[in-house]
């Protein structure tokens, strides 16, 4: 090996970027964490996958809250 590397054009990161995923820093309580564990390893997919997709399920219902409410504000006006 040498005794000096030069790393003036070096970059941090995956040497092969994910597609369509964002690295970011969260910090989660530890109960959660291992609540997910526990639940991807009796599932075989990571935990990193299952809060993902909690995640996303949380999204898709707060979506679904608002298109109902709406919904709802739109037949009652148009009933009154």
């Amino acid at each position: 090996m040498r005794k000096e590397y030069d790393f003036t054009d070096a970059t941090r990161g995956p040497a092969v970027p994910h597609q369509g995923k964002t690295r970011i820093t969260i910090l989660l309580d530890g109960d959660v964490v291992a609540a997910f564990r526990a639940r991807a390893k009796d599932t075989g997919r990571g935990y990193q996958t299952a809060i993902n997709q909690a995640l996303r399920e949380y999204l898709a219902q707060d979506e679904l809250e608002v298109t109902l409410r709406r919904v709802v504000r739109e037949e009652l006006r148009d009933a009154g």
